[in-house]
């Protein structure tokens, strides 16, 4: 008995003992700390620090939500709509969706006059100005979604119905979530479009600059690791597979300041379909209407309309257990 209260005891003592040495710990968090604020001295970032308006990331992602409830009536919102509230609900969500994206681009135009040093150029105006104007952009991108709905209901026997592509499609989702952020691109609010297509990115693997400019009736099919550049020009009907860059050619290191308004990446006529894994490159390539590029393709120069750009069939060899033959002849 005397051995196991000594046991105990001893158990107890070491367990003091080491909340006592885990507390000593928590005295070398004050010297990181310090590290961390001499590491942000100097750098621009550091600017942030202080009264200095910025808009709310979860803000922005709340605003794309409302979006969607807005542009896809009934399938995002958790009220019931049919043709007798259909106005009433489309109306509040559009009501508040203005009020909440306006206060986003009034702080967004702040952040971009602070950290720039310009004049005051009545940002509060502005800002609800603009959010107006996106709001009466809303029809046209209604309208161009809708496209978008029937190219992947055309273009994919997989696809069973309207509300499979909307619910579930990423292609669907990415070019929605541009198409928002377009419209405010075009309007020059800064930092929120692209806040949007990169939450995008984040949910679907597909990156699309809000500057491109895409024509309707787009459809990107299973749509991981594409990658639309900022000055890709897409028209209308056109179709893409997984794994496509529409990208720029190697830049220097100071390409940012040289090279920001420049036609950088390529352009893509209508009607073209452009397969998996393909890079097509440089701000001169033009791949003509109709024109179908194959899978696995390196490109970096134009293509006339109605080609065909296919590599030759690979060389495979079938090794087995006893046998060993190469693929016949095509």
């Amino acid at each position: 008995m005397t051995k196991t209260i000594k046991t105990l005891a001893n158990a107890a003592n070491t367990c003091i003992d080491e909340e006592e040495e885990i507390s000593r710990f928590y005295h070398r968090i004050p010297e990181v700390v310090r590290e961390l604020v001499r590491a942000w001295e100097g750098k621009e970032a550091s600017e942030q620090l202080g009264p200095i308006p910025m808009p709310s990331q979860d803000s922005v992602v709340q605003l794309i939500h409302k979006l969607r409830a807005i542009l896809f009536p009934g399938y995002f919102t958790p009220a019931i709509i049919n043709r007798s509230n259909l106005e009433y609900v489309i109306g509040q969500e559009t009501t508040e969706l203005y009020s909440s994206l306006g206060r986003q681009i009034v702080l967004a135009l702040q952040h971009d006059c602070f950290r720039s040093h310009k004049p005051c150029s009545q940002c509060r105006y502005r800002g609800y100005q603009l959010a107006l104007k996106f709001v009466r952009d809303l029809p046209r991108i209604a309208a161009l979604l809708a496209t978008d709905i029937r190219a992947a209901l055309e273009g994919d026997p997989a696809a069973k119905s309207p509300d499979e592509v909307i619910f579930s499609y990423p292609g669907l989702l990415a070019i929605s979530i541009f198409r928002m952020a377009n419209s405010l691109h075009r309007l020059q609010v800064p930092t929120l479009p692209r806040i949007m297509t990169e939450y995008a990115h984040s949910l679907t693997g597909i990156d699309i600059h809000p500057a491109a400019s895409i024509g309707e009736s787009f459809f990107i099919d299973h749509g991981t690791g594409v990658v639309v550049g900022e000055t890709t020009v897409i028209g209308n009907r056109v179709r893409l597979y997984q794994g496509v860059t529409l990208g720029a050619l190697s830049l220097p290191h100071d390409a940012g300041p040289r090279y920001r308004n420049t036609k950088r990446h390529p352009t893509i006529e209508d009607e073209v379909i452009i397969y998996a894994n393909t890079t097509i490159l440089g701000g001169e390539t033009v791949i003509g209407a109709r024109s179908v590029i194959g899978g696995n393709i390196w490109l970096t120069e134009s293509v006339p309309p109605d080609t065909k750009v296919l590599l030759k069939r690979p060389e495979l060899t079938f090794v087995g257990r006893k046998t060993k033959r190469d693929n016949p002849p095509a």
